[in-house]
């Protein structure tokens, strides 16, 4: 019988009796094909399911199976083959479902490993029994594909949330994770650094790196180690080794204790220190040394050498003696690619075994015109968009769709190594981590089958593996939440006007390009798009194990952005939009509905997340509480 190729963008031109025998993967596949010979029984279904769930990460890349019918029968009703072959790429492989058994063909244990993730989709879509054969035959555009979670900015997930992540982005085929690091690991010689943060141990990072390793991730280290270092700053004890001591005059306005001074040597020998310390408790054979944002490079200690050499060429020759000392560990250097593109002629003078992470997370970054600067230099590089879930509370989806997308598409067309999905916490870490789900989702197929993008499947397809939500409403409330900042009118940024209004409680409207164009007629808009997403929400019925969890967790971000939109409101009819001018018993209770919000903020907090940290994502937003009662 002649094979029938599909293509998901024809599948839902099918009638339904025939598609549902082909079900939304992702990542998407390269080619998912049916024909009419027969698929999986009911009795194999259920050995199927039953084998793949909670066993698939212990296969061999070479074995066969038989599980044999009930009742002493020795006729199998479920045959399992996996084989090797050479023909297929590292990470690519063959799964033919056809007749109740199962054919995998892959070059080594990832490629099989991936098999069973799209194996587990299928039969969750499929139900009790699988009418028609399949047959899936993949492998990635990217080579790395990874996602950071920013665990610095306040919020530090338990083990447990951990593991969970862990899962789901095994599930989606991701093969590298970092956990941005900026003071929350526990070194020992430290102390006062981390010991309120909720630092991750030595002992941690080795249990996760073994749970990584089971699932086919890479389980990167990751330590900035020149600009972000505001935590280790701020303490006295290391003040000497500060850029700006007291406030210098950045591109960020007054700025002090966020970089270190690179002209110092001690702040070499701290990070020297810092790296013996933490990578032996890795794996991996990379490590991400961060180093982006140094604006007060050239501006406090380091500004006699900054004028007699440059700021790139300091940052350059700083740069270089972290790689020596990396590379002395045995570990290949990535960093973040933004401050040496200030610097484009020195870019060819980069270590060649150093891997550029060239970031930018608006809609439109200029990917195409920045990569090509490392391609042409000879530089490894990945593209890293972003979840644009910080500085939101209920997300920016259709900017980091788009986002996504363009990092994508360039950076195939460019020959980046790796595709790095980052999720940060910028100003106190509020949103959900549920509300990155969709661009996770997202992610995780545009770096594997960059030409196909599924956005129009990714509600169904987060309803059924994700939420387990029946009535397929709870995912069309997440994406429209995520939408609502659209229809507020605010010029794009790297912020929407909820989260702007709670953050910039206290300053002049007119200081911000997004906020002085804020009217009433765009929150309304915003505010009844978010009650409508809420009155779905409130129907749906996602049946996971956490789903009252995340309806709560839901519902607690769209509280927080309908207070910064009724906040919004009465600053523009208070005199000068100053929250001061609002009248007192207004603000009186906008103090009470929000002590409410912090109190719900600090339970759910817990519920997935350590304590530490969760005071100093608390006083953010009891300081809209003191601006308020002033």
């Amino acid at each position: 019988m002649k094979t029938l190729t599909l293509t998901l963008a024809l599948l839902y031109s099918l009638n339904a009796a025939y598609t549902q025998e082909i079900p939304t993967i992702i990542p998407v596949p390269k080619e998912i094909t049916s024909s009419v010979h027969d698929g999986l029984s009911p009795g194999a279904m259920k050995k199927v399911k039953a084998f793949v769930l909670p066993m698939d990460i212990y296969l061999k890349e070479e074995m066969k199976a038989e599980w044999n019918a009930p009742e002493g029968s020795n006729t199998p009703i479920f045959v399992l083959n996996i084989r090797h072959s050479e023909q297929f790429e590292p990470e690519g492989y063959r799964m033919d479902i056809r007749n109740d058994s199962i054919t995998i063909q892959a070059a080594g244990r990832p490629g099989v490993f991936y098999a069973l993730q799209s194996l587990k989709q299928i039969t969750t879509a499929a139900g009790d029994s699988l009418a028609h054969a399949i047959t899936v035959t993949d492998a990635p555009d990217f080579k790395r594909r990874g996602y950071m979670l920013d665990i610095s900015r306040d919020k530090v997930p338990s083990m447990k949330t951990l593991y969970s992540l862990i899962d789901l982005l095994a599930s989606l085929k991701f093969n590298e994770l970092q956990l941005y690091t900026e003071h929350t690991f526990a070194y020992k010689d430290h102390r006062e650094v981390w010991e309120d943060a909720g630092a991750m141990t030595p002992e941690q990072i080795r249990e996760l790196d073994q749970y990584c390793k089971a699932r086919n991730i890479d389980l990167v280290p990751n330590q900035n180690s020149f600009g972000h270092m505001e935590r280790w700053l701020e303490h006295d004890t290391y003040l000497h080794l500060a850029e700006c001591p007291e406030n210098c005059n950045t591109i960020w306005g007054a700025r002090k204790r966020t970089s270190l001074d690179p002209t110092n040597p001690g702040s070499l020998e701290l990070m020297k220190d810092l790296y013996a310390e933490l990578l032996p408790n890795f794996s991996s054979d990379r490590f991400n040394i961060g180093c982006d944002e140094t604006v007060e490079l050239g501006l406090g200690r380091s500004a006699a050498e900054a004028r007699d050499k440059g700021k790139g060429r300091i940052y350059l020759d700083y740069l270089k003696k972290l790689h020596q000392a990396a590379t002395s560990h045995g570990k290949s250097v990535q960093f973040w690619g933004d401050i040496i593109l200030n610097h484009p002629e020195l870019i060819p003078q980069l270590p060649k075994d150093i891997t550029a992470l060239v970031w930018g997370y608006s809609s439109d970054h200029p990917y195409d015109t920045e990569l090509p600067k490392f391609r042409e230099a000879g530089i490894s590089y990945y593209v890293c968009p972003g979840t644009s879930s910080w500085r939101s509370l209920i997300g920016r989806n259709p900017n980091s769709f788009a986002n996504l997308k363009n990092a994508a598409t360039n950076g195939a067309e460019n020959g980046a190594e790796g595709y790095l999905l980052t999720d940060w916490g910028d100003h106190g870490h509020w949103q959900p981590a549920v509300i990155s789900l969709p661009a996770i989702a997202l992610g995780s197929s545009l770096a594997w089958h960059t030409q196909n993008d599924p956005q129009d499947l990714l509600a169904d397809w987060m309803d059924e593996h994700l939420f387990k939500d029946d009535t397929h409403r709870f995912s069309r409330a997440l994406l429209k939440l995520g939408a609502a900042y659209t229809k507020t009118n605010i010029p794009p940024g790297n912020a929407n006007i909820f989260h702007l209004m709670l953050h910039r409680h206290a300053w002049t409207l007119n200081g911000n390009y997004q906020t002085r164009e804020m009217t009433r007629n765009g929150l309304e808009a915003g505010k009844a798009e978010i009650l409508e997403a809420l009155e779905l929400l409130e129907s749906a019925a996602p049946e996971s194990l956490d789903g009252l969890l995340l309806k709560q967790e839901i519902e607690q971000a769209a509280s927080l952005a309908l207070h910064a939109i009724k906040l919004g409101v009465l600053r523009l009819e208070a005199k000068d939009g100053a929250t001061s001018n609002i009248p007192a018993a207004s603000r009186e209770a906008m103090a009470a509905e929000l002590e409410a919000l912090i109190a719900k903020h600090k339970a759910l907090w817990l519920k997935r997340n350590r304590p530490g940290g969760l005071e100093d994502s608390v006083e953010k937003l009891e300081a809209v509480i003191n601006t308020y009662r002033q």
